[in-house]
């Protein structure tokens, strides 16, 4: 019988560990310890070393190019409109890290995403004929929908006129021509837009109306035209094009015999100019013809009085525009509380705007679709959008988040419900970085420290789709002025707390009931202590006096997630205000835009023009 090795009944890695201690006993046996080797002595070893000699080596002055991440020595220079109020800013590619004081160094300087590039759209409006007022206000309007819903897109909504077309070369031979008063409206709209160069022409009855991420859209706002393109079935509504092809096709027409006898470009050169797009669905042109077919009262009303029509047509876009964005989000407006228990004011702001961007426009024809969209889905005032008030963020493409950022002052002083904090009860009694946590804890789970959470916020906040999918407010800024052009219509306002109302008021039937609260409903007397502590909480971050600043240092650096998140979010939405107002202050002397008042319109044809 074979023996049997004794070894065997241990498991495979203790007989590993046995094999290795007998094998060091051996050695040790037979070859002795290593005191028993001959060892220099240290006194030897550094005589030896005296009388080597040193190479004399050059002083590089390299630069430290072992950490190419490493923090800069310097703050970056400061960028033009970088400021608004007490929000600044840096714009750099490197937006995700997830704290700005890395890069910037400086607390204070929250670093963005670079401003996308808007390429420009650009519409004709002659202002030549002679009109009455109220047709020049009407039109006015419309202009201004039609520069909100594409600036809302990510364009850059530009409004041309005569002295654009009196700028291109081949505006004399237009003038030569003697064509008829349609024909040569087109042809100058066209010679406006080949002065300008590469870009979109549309009408200013075309208007988008699909989401954000709709392919057309997408591939308009590359700024990328290889052809020079037209839609079919909307005729002149809408083109795209290099600067090339559109001189091109003026050429072409110009020289045409038959150009006398056409009605558009179309019409004026041969059929090889264009490339024709069938895929046009996500705008919508509101000609005439479509008017006539579709909405029966406007056509109605543009007959019995062109004023009083084009005031109805500019709510019928304006209604088609707010149920287009409704229908984008199936799934309804969540209203983001982290914490419930005492932010009820604290999110009250954002619950108003949610009411009214969920309740039905005012329009001539509340049942009608838009005339790209026949199939849609009206705005019902007994089914309205869900509205909710989750406490968790959720990266949802139907749902609609609508957020607001506290400064960790704010939140602590709510969460905790005391009138004054110090920093021995700040570092004591309060957890860090609380509401980021909160918020994100559905989208990332438990396990995850601030920084990596900040990343995901981030993105949430400033990315291409989080911007198309979410608002973020902060609770210390209580005015909300540019949401027009966030969304791309005019928002319906409520009836403000002093008693003074915004046009236009909504009926009562219209407007949507408070969400249902998620968490117990805090009593009258928990309300007002909460409000209290709000505005109480808010003076005390504008309060410039040394002991306060050193005291909002403290909560900042108590909680530097929740406090990166809030300059994050402040900065955001301020560089976007600050980018539409320098816009507005460029095109503020051309038709159209935003403040100018009823029949000023006239006055375009003395402006300089863009060179």
């Amino acid at each position: 019988m074979q023996a049997r090795n004794p070894c065997s009944i241990l498991p495979r890695r203790l007989q590993i560990v046995f094999s290795l201690a007998a094998l060091v006993v051996f050695c040790i046996f037979f070859f002795g310890t290593p005191s028993s080797y001959d060892l220099p002595s240290v006194e030897k070893i550094q005589d030896t070393v005296q009388h080597i000699p040193k190479p004399k080596l050059p002083q590089l002055r390299a630069p430290n190019v072992y950490n190419p991440f490493r923090t800069a020595t310097h703050e970056p220079p400061v960028q033009a409109n970088s400021t608004s109020g007490e929000a600044k800013w840096f714009s750099d590619w490197k937006w995700r890290n997830p704290f700005s004081s890395s890069i910037t160094l400086d607390e204070n300087r929250a670093v963005l995403p670079p401003l996308r590039k808007r390429p420009p759209i650009y519409t004709f409006y002659d202002t030549t004929t002679k009109k009455d007022e109220e047709t020049k206000k009407g039109e006015q309007r419309l202009l201004l929908i039609w520069r909100r819903a594409w600036w809302a897109q990510g364009f850059k909504p530009m409004v041309l006129g005569r002295s654009e077309a009196m700028n291109h070369p081949l505006y004399q031979k237009l003038q030569q021509l003697k064509l008829e008063p349609a024909m040569e409206v087109e042809v100058a709209r066209w010679l406006a837009w080949g002065n300008m160069g590469t870009g979109i022409l549309a009408n200013w009855l075309t208007l988008p109306m699909a989401p954000y991420e709709d392919a057309l859209l997408k591939f308009l706002r590359r700024g990328e035209y290889p052809h020079l393109t037209r839609y079919e079935g909307l005729r002149s509504g809408l083109f795209c094009g290099e600067k090339i092809a559109i001189n091109g096709a003026l050429k072409k027409a110009l020289e045409a015999t038959d150009i006398k006898n056409g009605l558009s470009m179309i019409d004026a050169t041969p059929q090889e100019t264009f490339k024709v797009d069938p895929q046009h669905n996500s705008v919508a042109f509101y000609s005439l013809d479509t008017i006539i077919s579709k909405y029966k009262a406007v056509a109605e009303a543009l007959t019995a009085s062109q004023a009083h029509g084009l005031e109805a047509t500019a709510q019928l876009i304006n209604a088609h525009l707010q149920t287009t964005w409704q229908s984008t989000f199936s799934s309804g407006i969540a209203v983001l509380k982290p914490l419930p228990e005492h932010t009820t004011h604290l999110v009250a702001p954002a619950v108003e705007i949610a009411r009214n961007l969920s309740q039905c426009p005012e329009s001539p024809i509340p049942s009608s679709c838009p005339p790209n969209r026949p199939k849609c889905k009206p705005c019902v005032s007994s089914h309205p959008m869900t509205l909710t008030t989750p406490q968790v963020f959720r990266n949802t493409s139907t749902l609609f988040t609508i957020g607001t950022v506290p400064h960790p002052y704010t939140l602590t002083s709510l969460h905790h419900t005391r009138d004054t904090l110090d920093v021995r009860f700040v570092r004591r009694e309060t957890e860090r970085d609380v509401w980021l946590t909160t918020a994100t804890k559905e989208l990332l789970g438990t396990g995850l420290a601030g920084p990596s959470r900040l990343v995901a916020f981030k993105d949430a906040v400033a990315s291409e789709w989080g911007t198309a999918h979410a608002l973020w407010l902060t609770a210390e800024r209580e005015s909300h002025a540019d949401l027009d052009w966030l969304f791309g219509f005019s928002v319906p306002r409520h009836a403000a707390d002093d008693g003074k109302s915004e046009t236009p008021v909504p009926g009562p039937e219209r407007r949507p009931p408070p969400p249902k609260p998620e968490s117990p409903v805090p009593s009258a007397p928990e309300l007002a202590r909460e409000k209290d502590l709000l505005d109480k909480a808010r003076s005390a971050l504008k309060n410039q006096a040394r002991p306060m600043t050193m005291l909002k240092a403290a909560v900042e650096g108590w909680s530097l997630a929740d406090a990166e998140a809030w300059r994050f979010a402040r900065a955001f939405s301020a560089r976007r205000r600050v980018e539409r107002l320098k816009w507005e202050e460029e095109e503020r002397a051309f038709a159209g835009a935003e403040g100018r008042g009823a029949g000023t319109g006239w006055g375009r044809w003395f402006d300089r023009g863009r060179r």
